[in-house]
Order: structure tokens, then sequence, then C-alpha cells
């Protein structure tokens, strides 16, 4: 290692108070996890017979962070065909637990040297693995095979990529959309054709659709967002915003939260003045709980990933017509300039195993990566593909078919622009960070500090944590 064992393992603990630091579990939780669809391709879930006795077969071990069908039938069935396509290498999946278990997971592991070979980590945790330096990047791969990632979504490989090397493959993939209800539209006069793209129509939809009873109390609200670090970096980006400075720490290490700028305070002020006119209901952090409000009627507008459509649309099957469309921006120039940033998580090959072990985890990683296997995973999980080429696979035509609003989510990653803001901000304390900014939200939405206040303290906190971490790391300030 470049570090020595002693710093890996005074930063590992670093982040695991970080991590245990963080409110709840759903402030910590990505998108990627929330999403188990309600139904499968598949009818039975495969089990995996034990590695092969046989001499020169390689075992690796994968940990992954996929619960419900996604990793009870989707994972195995993809690593049982991988097995299966070749005779050298052999992998056994393992469900570690969410990504803040597994990423403790490693940390003991790597301590009692009982690690894997490849885990699957979330999209904040790139910044760490990075600096932790407990990985063997996936781009010594690429340019020692010429390996061609022309194919693979740029937007998706430029948030895995630091200081112009690619440290994982991206795997599951996902973005925010807007989600509504087009029935209630139309019973209010919108047009179920033409939602809401910027702020102000989100707000003027959102007034009609909300209804009123006799006493003044709301029955339906016009729209809903769960308290999701998530979901404000979006809309941040969307504006134009950074979260931390010197380039979203891509061009250099971020040393500074800058979310407090006006982008981030003009979002929050939206927000807030919705919530207080009462067009916009507030169901806590559990993105789950929203969700089941428009499933229940309750509200007519909400957002979420992509990842979790193919379960609202089976859910709402007979009961209304879903429709979705890309997140709203402040203005229509905010649809050309900027947009989304990605989620999810991606495959990191762990560098302290054995050489034959990291070359089948190379293996396997491409596997997944492949078009076939994406196109199968889409159809799975809900998530969108990494692979151009996947959308041609007849699995995935098929699926088009039958969830044709799932286009939104390919329309709007093709869509954002590839720079700074949509790359998404790059710090090791983003877990503590998301917490931070849901408890702010919070204190916004119950009058306790002004948008401005609240933000500007969020900051000054979120920068503190990130100059401790950098200083753990040895980074310079």
């Amino acid at each position: 290692m470049k570090k020595s064992v002693y710093l890996v393992m005074a930063a590992m603990m670093i982040v695991a108070f970080v991590l245990s630091s963080c409110a709840t579990p759903a402030a910590t939780t990505p998108p990627a996890t929330q999403a188990a669809p309600t139904s499968a391709p598949t009818a039975v879930e495969p089990t995996q017979a034990p590695p092969p006795a046989t001499a020169g077969v390689t075992k690796v071990n994968f940990w992954h962070s996929m619960a419900g069908d996604i990793g009870g039938k989707a994972i195995p069935q993809m690593t049982n065909d991988f097995n299966a396509s070749q005779d050298s290498c052999y992998v056994v999946y393992t469900y570690a637990g969410s990504y803040d278990d597994s990423l403790n997971k490693l940390k003991a592991g790597l301590q009692s040297k009982d690690t894997p070979t490849v885990i699957q980590l979330y999209d904040i945790g790139t910044r760490l693995m990075v600096d932790l330096d407990v990985s063997e990047p996936v781009q010594n791969y690429i340019d020692a095979e010429k390996y061609d990632v022309s194919d693979l979504e740029p937007n998706v490989l430029a948030y895995y990529t630091v200081n112009g090397k690619q440290y994982s493959m991206p795997f599951n993939t996902s973005t925010p959309i807007l989600y509504y209800n087009k029935d209630m539209f139309t019973a209010a006069g919108l047009d179920p054709a033409n939602p809401p793209k910027t702020f102000d129509e989100f707000a003027a939809a959102a007034r009609k659709l909300t209804k009123k009873n006799a006493d003044g109390s709301v029955s339906v609200y016009g729209g809903a967002f769960a308290i999701y670090g998530w979901f404000f970096e979006q809309f941040l980006a969307v504006s134009g915003g950074e979260y931390v400075n010197n380039g979203n720490g891509r061009d250099s290490a971020a040393t500074e939260a800058t979310f407090n700028s006006p982008e981030g305070i003009a979002v929050m002020n939206w927000w807030k003045s919705m919530y207080d006119e009462g067009i916009l209901a507030n169901y806590g952090r559990a993105t789950v709980d929203t969700r089941n409000a428009f499933l229940a009627g309750q509200t007519a507008m909400f957002i979420d990933s992509t990842a979790v459509l193919r379960g609202m649309m089976d859910s709402t099957a007979g009961k209304f017509e879903i429709g979705t469309a890309f997140l709203p921006r402040p203005n229509e120039q905010a649809l050309v300039d900027f947009g989304t940033i990605i989620g999810g998580g991606s495959l990191w090959i762990i560098k302290d195993r054995p050489q034959a072990e990291k070359d089948c985890a190379w293996q396997y990683i491409k596997f997944m990566a492949s078009a076939p296997e994406q196109a199968y995973w889409q159809t799975m999980s809900g998530y969108f593909p990494i692979r151009k080429t996947a959308y041609q696979e007849q699995l995935a035509v098929d699926w088009m078919a039958k969830y044709p609003p799932f286009t939104t989510a390919i329309e709007q990653l093709h869509a954002a622009p590839n720079n700074r803001v949509t790359n998404g901000g790059l710090i090791g304390v983003f877990p503590e960070a998301r917490a931070t900014i849901e408890s702010t939200i919070e204190d916004i939405l119950s009058g306790k500090a002004t948008p401005e206040e609240a933000l500007n303290a969020a900051a000054d906190s979120v920068t503190s944590a990130i100059g401790e971490y950098n200083l753990s790391m040895g980074i310079a300030q």
C-alpha cells in the first residue's frame, strides 16, 4: 500500500464513527437499496452450489448489498451464469447488509485479513475508497487489455472516475425523476401529457391538485418530497450549484461545503414556501412512506429514484395511470445547462487479494457489465443499464414496451451534460453530510431557522467534517 497500515486503520476508525453518527438508517441508505420490484422474470430463487473441487479453479468472494428480489434472484442468477460460462473462476456471492454495514464489514476485514475480492459499495463511498487505497483500480485492467469503454454511459463513468482514472465498474445506476398521477391531473384540469418542468410550474400544478376538506384540512396534497439528502443534492445540481468547492471535489480534494450557495438557498425557499402554503406534504425521511402516500391517493406528485418505477407501475396497475417526467428545474435553460447526478453503486476489486482472484474478479465484473447481463439486470431491478447496447437486447426491448414510462430515465440521463455539476460531489464524509442536510431540512420546514441560516450552519458543520477527514488522510487543506 502507498499508505501505512496504521494510517488506513486510523482513517477507517474515523469513518466508522462518521457512519455511526448519522441520524437514521434512512439518512444513509442510498437510492440503490430502496428499490425492490414487486415481481420478477424468474419464478424461483436461484441457489448456489458449493465451489467445485477441481484443481485450478479460483474462488472469488463477492459481497453485495442488494436485498429482496434483487439480491435473492438477480444477483444469484447472474453469478451462476458467470460461473457456468467458464471453468477457471468461481464467484461466491454473499449479502453483506446495507452499504454502511458492508463498509464497516470491510473495515473489520482489513484488520483481520478477511476481505472479499469484489465488493459492491454506494456511489458516495468513492472518495473514501480512493483515499484509503485499498482497491485495485479497474483502470489498470482497462489499460492492460485495451478494454473498450466507449459503449458505457459517459455520465455514469464520470462519477467513478477520479483524477482521470476509473476506480470501479458501475453496476446499479439510477437518477431521481418526477412521478405523477395522470388521473388526478385530468380531474384538476391539467394536461397529463404536459407535466411541470420548472419549480414555478411544479408549485402551480401542486396548487391546483391540492384538495381541502370543509374544515380546511388537506385530503390530497399536490406534491410530496421525502426528507432525503440525495434529493437536495439533485435539486442543487439541476440548479447549477456545486455541493463542495474545487470543482465539486474533482479538480482537487474538496475543503469546503458550498451547498449554501444562492442555488441551494433558492431550492429550500421553494421547498419551504410550498410546505407553508399546504400544497406540499412532508411524510418524513423514509422514501417508502412518501411512495405509500402516493399509492394511497394522498398526494398527486412525488420524486424518487428511477429504480422504483417498475414497482410503482405494478402497484398502480388497474388503479390509476402513473406518469413520469424529468426532475423539475429552476427554469427552462437549466434543462439544457445542467442535469441530475447518477446514484447507486459500483463494483470494486480489493487490492490485497491474490492476483489470480483479482484477475477472476475482473472477468466477473466485465461479465456483469456486458449487454445481455445489463439488460437482464434492468428487467429484474429497474435500474437503467450502464451499457448503451443493452437496450438493443430483446429482453430490454420487451421490458421497455411493457414499462414505457421508463424512457424518462434514459432521456434524462442522456440530456444531462457531462460537467462538474452533474459529475456530483466527491467527499469522504458524504454519509454524515447527508444526515446533516436532512436535519437541516427538518429545521427549515419546522421554522427553527431560515433556509439561509440553516444551510450556512450545515455548511459549517460539513466543512469541519471534511477538514477532519482530510487531516486523517494527510490531504492538504
